[in-house]
């Protein structure tokens, strides 16, 4: 399935809806960097995550120390943001408010 770049006003009004994520990379992509308590939360967030962007098939970049997590989300195949980023973004929050 073919996905289409969002344009910046489809964007900002789904940065919007999410908290804490900003548009990044010359509009090329969307962040948000995670904290938990501790390394084994961060890790269990990361499991879950993994699972719904397995469910997704689209796969963030992301880097890990301890507790924090930084994630990076964009479709290269589209060349910027779409819709399927922002769908893995909310169930990141999801995953995030269960740890």
């Amino acid at each position: 399935m073919k996905h289409e770049k969002l344009g910046k006003e489809a964007i900002t009004s789904s940065l919007a809806m999410l908290d804490g994520w900003t548009l990044e990379d010359e509009e090329l992509a969307i962040a948000k960097s995670f904290k938990f308590k501790g390394f084994a939360e961060a890790f269990a967030f990361m499991t879950e995550a993994a699972q719904a962007a397995e469910r997704l098939n689209h796969h963030p970049e992301w880097f890990n120390v301890y507790n924090r997590v930084d994630v990076r989300l964009t479709t290269h195949s589209a060349g910027g943001v779409t819709a399927l980023d922002f769908r893995l973004a909310e169930a990141m929050e999801k995953a995030a408010r269960a740890h």
